[in-house]
């Protein structure tokens, strides 16, 4: 496999000058040309031992999108073509991020590879009957009998919704069931509800610049046989904005991490307790590019540390 990070004399590269051609720029492969030569990497879910894809995508204000436009939805359409072409599957969202259901429900049905899409939504109410409605809502919305994944969102009325979510998983309506959040403050409750409670999945916050996840969360996790999800990799952005103005350096464009959106996502996955990182896209050309992130090797923790001391002087 050729990557830019075997030829030291190409420049270092922003993502921003990485994408400008698309998919085809310095640093940027077919994903053809990837999976010719390679594979993506998987990490199995403890409570079933089946092995899950490094790379997913989030749908959060990237897939809200209202009837009629159709522009957008070709370029979602793309994003999930992108997504199952580079040997991915996981795909999460929520009723509270607007369209994003029923979007991801439409594209689905006009996609090859429908049945190796991993889908994963969440509840996000109070009440039991209000629960149990809002979840025969996303099943409708996203078109399917059963999702792959139902998470607590914000751990709201989770006690309820966890009795709810137990009895649906006996039934096969959800293969796995987990909880999810977005921050960090509600870190000390989160750690609670996963000592105490059986669970298959953790979604939680975690990048470069927000580490918090790697001093509780994601050990207990791995104690706990919990497969963990990674959500905000990229802070909605404030990464990017941070090293807007400087070029990757040499020596991660050398350790194949050729664009700042892989050197970003290669971080988060270098911690053995993460099972998937998804980062919201509504760009195909960028989903190809996370998608790279799950080739090749990842760095050690020297390399780690060299990486977060290197963006927080920026």
């Amino acid at each position: 496999m050729t990557r830019a990070g075997s030829r030291p004399s190409a420049p270092a590269v922003s993502r921003r000058a990485v994408l400008a051609a698309g998919a085809l720029a310095a640093g940027v492969l077919p994903l053809g040309v990837l999976r010719a030569g390679d594979s993506m990497r998987r990490r199995v879910i403890p409570a079933s031992g089946e092995a899950l894809p490094v790379i997913g995508v989030g749908t959060a204000r990237t897939f809200d999108v209202g009837d009629g436009d159709t522009q957008r939805m070709a370029a979602l359409r793309e994003v999930l073509a992108a997504l199952l072409d580079g040997d991915a599957s996981v795909i999460d969202t929520s009723p509270m991020y607007g369209e994003a259901e029923r979007v991801i429900g439409e594209l689905a049905r006009e996609l090859p590879g429908r049945e190796r899409m991993f889908l994963a939504t969440k509840v996000w109410t109070r009440g039991r009957a209000q629960g149990i409605e809002q979840m025969r809502r996303s099943l409708e919305l996203l078109g399917v009998d059963a999702v792959d994944l139902m998470q607590i969102h914000n751990l709201v009325d989770w006690r309820t919704h966890l009795a709810t979510l137990r009895a649906q998983q006996e039934e096969g309506v959800f293969r796995y069931i987990g909880i999810s959040h977005y921050r960090v403050d509600a870190f000390s409750q989160v750690a609670a509800v996963l000592r105490d409670e059986p669970l298959d999945f953790l979604q939680i916050n975690h990048s470069l610049m927000t580490p918090e996840a790697e001093r509780e969360l994601l050990p207990l996790a791995a104690d706990r046989g919990v497969a963990v999800i990674i959500n905000r990799p990229f802070e909605n952005g404030a990464l990017f904005a941070r090293v807007r103005d400087h070029e990757v350096p040499a020596w991660a464009v050398e350790a194949g991490m050729p664009t700042w959106g892989q050197y970003f996502l290669k971080f988060i996955l270098a911690h053995p307790a993460v099972t998937c990182v998804i980062p919201a896209t509504r760009r195909p050309e960028h989903m190809l590019d996370n998608l790279q992130a799950g080739f090749g090797e990842l760095p050690d923790r020297t390399m780690r540390e060299r990486m977060r001391e290197h963006v927080v002087t920026l």
